[in-house]
């Protein structure tokens, strides 16, 4: 008996060591009977090792519950970081179809190429002229609008100074024919001064505004001052191209006084280029294709049509009628026309508000001279500048009576102007409308057929900068890229022989860009209580900003750019 107690003492000790399966007592081992020392003597490793094999899994369960407990929560804070001021890009808002942007691209890449070849050919360059040459210093420099410097326009050597009397008649109607063309005051100004000083005068004081003009050459003994009203005309297309032929030779020292004024009073005078049925036909040309620039459908483009044959007629008939009663023109046609197109729409016919509204009136529309009057004051020519921008609003605010009483009459909001047409004609369409209305201004405002290419391609470049600057900038900066992109290409075509003048490329580019059209919708519906119309007269002031400040970097990049080809282009 002593020796089984000594043999069942260590048998609970080796289970306990290596196994720990303690607190399921479920072997009979510790009850004491008389087999006791025959079952532990026989086999003691072996126990152990069967109750191992049984139950190992407790112990991977505890070892993974303990671990994952402190890095989970850390991802979730560091991965959100949002910024308030954070804004998406012009690009990812934009409405531009794809087709348009790619068209733009296209032409402002071939555009661009032609232009570059052109300048290495170098060919069929208008000359400086040798006078103009030898007048000139070497280092002469460019002013902000691209005019060389006053200081370098010295009278020619050798030569006698003209009469002076001959002289001064000659920059009077220089200048009152350059002002009736529409022409900054800033480029009025230096051109009647570096034409005194080709001519003898370099003392001269020249004083140019909107609507008068004062010129006075001091003698040796005495000082011949000359005053005159001015820009209460309208010059067509062919007449500015004459003026500016004119004061292109005068400054370069190849057409006296006596033979300038001759010159000046002939391009004056002159008759239209084309008749009356042709010119009708051209503004049916102008109102159909800006309808489809502003996003007009087929009906919408159909309508600004037949209105614009009707204003055209009308503007033939009171041709004649004295200026006093021209403010009673534009407040008839923008009431006839108004009641037309808020007729058709109470009638149910699927039409648009804006583009059959503002196409046919864009003959009256302010947009070369609100944007000449941004140029004025953005040179610091403030008394030219404010009495322009207030002619030009006065014209807007004639505009905006005569749609607001037709609206009272027919009973349509006046706020409703801007809205758009309901089936436009696709990204295609604008592309087109910028092909008619090009040929339609060539054909109405009376310019040279050989001018309509190089008209053309001043548009659809202005159009494509746009397009490009509304898909990367927004809307108002668009105007600027389009002003930017179409300066350029109007001075390269003014050295072509059969170029026209830059500011002829200019104008048409200017009544593109519209900004007269914003104008437009926002008086009118400041006058019919709109909820928009202070955002919309914003978008106007600054698009005309925009455009004036585009043709100002635009005319110093084609100055540095005809300098390094070594072109003559022509001062603006």
């Amino acid at each position: 008996m002593t020796g089984s107690v000594v043999a069942a003492v260590p048998d609970p000790g080796v289970t306990g060591s290596e196994v720990t399966p303690g607190p399921t007592e479920t072997l009979p081992e510790p009850t004491p009977s008389t087999d006791a020392p025959t079952t532990p003597a026989a086999d003691p490793t072996v126990a152990p090792t069967e109750t191992t094999s049984a139950e190992p899994e407790p112990v991977p369960t505890v070892t993974v519950t303990q671990e994952p407990a402190s890095p989970t929560p850390a991802p979730t804070e560091t991965v959100v970081v949002e910024v308030p001021w954070t804004h998406e890009p012009a690009s990812a808002g934009s409405t531009i179809p794809l087709g348009a942007v790619i068209t733009a691209l296209v032409v402002l890449v071939v555009a661009a190429t032609a232009l570059v070849l052109a300048l290495r050919r170098n060919r069929g360059v208008r000359p400086m002229g040798a006078i103009a040459a030898a007048a000139l210093e070497p280092g002469a420099t460019t002013t902000e609008i691209g005019v060389l410097d006053d200081a370098h326009a010295v009278a020619i050597p050798g030569e006698v100074p003209g009469d002076t009397v001959e002289t001064v008649r000659f920059l009077m109607l220089l200048g009152e024919a350059m002002i009736d063309s529409s022409a900054p005051v800033v480029q009025v100004t230096r051109t009647l001064e570096r034409v005194a000083a080709i001519n003898g005068a370099p003392d001269v004081e020249v004083i140019a505004l909107p609507t008068a003009l004062l010129v006075s050459v001091p003698g040796r003994t005495t000082t011949q001052t000359a005053a005159s009203s001015a820009g209460w005309r309208q010059l067509r297309l062919h007449q500015v191209q004459d003026v500016l032929g004119v004061a292109d030779d005068a400054e370069s020292g190849r057409v006296g006084p006596v033979e300038g004024a001759q010159r000046i009073e002939t391009a004056v005078a002159a008759p239209p280029l084309y008749g009356g049925a042709t010119r009708i036909l051209g503004y049916v040309g102008v109102s159909a294709g800006l309808a489809m620039i502003l996003g007009g459908g087929l009906v919408d483009v159909l309508v600004a049509a037949v209105l614009g044959a009707a204003i055209a007629c009308l503007q033939v008939a009171t041709v004649r009628l004295p200026a006093a009663y021209q403010a009673l023109v534009v407040l008839s046609c923008a009431f006839v026309v108004a009641g037309a197109v808020f007729l058709l729409s109470r009638t149910g016919i699927d039409v648009g508000m804006l583009a059959p509204l503002v196409a046919p009136l864009v003959t009256f529309l302010p947009g070369a001279l609100l944007t000449t009057a941004a140029i004025d004051l953005a040179t610091r020519q403030m008394i030219a500048g404010s009495a322009r921008l207030a002619a030009g609003v006065m014209q807007l605010v004639l505009l905006a009576l005569g749609i607001v009483g037709a609206a009272a009459l027919v009973g349509v909001p006046a706020s409703e102007v801007g809205s758009a047409a309901y089936q436009p004609l696709g990204w295609a369409g604008p592309w087109i409308g910028v092909l008619v209305y090009g040929t339609g201004v060539v054909f109405h405002n009376c310019a040279r057929r050989p001018a309509l290419p190089w008209i053309l391609l001043v548009l659809v470049v202005a159009y494509a900068g746009q397009v490009v600057g509304g898909l990367f900038f927004g809307g108002v900066f668009s105007a600027f890229i389009g002003a930017l992109l179409m300066t350029p290409v109007a001075m390269f075509a003014a050295t072509r022989p059969t170029g026209p003048p830059a500011l002829v490329g200019f104008l048409p580019g200017f009544w593109l860009l519209v900004p007269g059209a914003l104008g437009l919708v926002g008086v009118t519906s400041i006058l019919g209580d709109g909820a928009q119309a202070l955002s919309t007269v914003v978008t106007a002031g600054t698009t005309m900003v925009a455009i004036s400040l585009g043709v100002l970097a635009g005319i110093a990049l084609g100055t540095a750019v005809g300098r390094r080809a070594g072109l003559a282009v022509e001062k603006f």
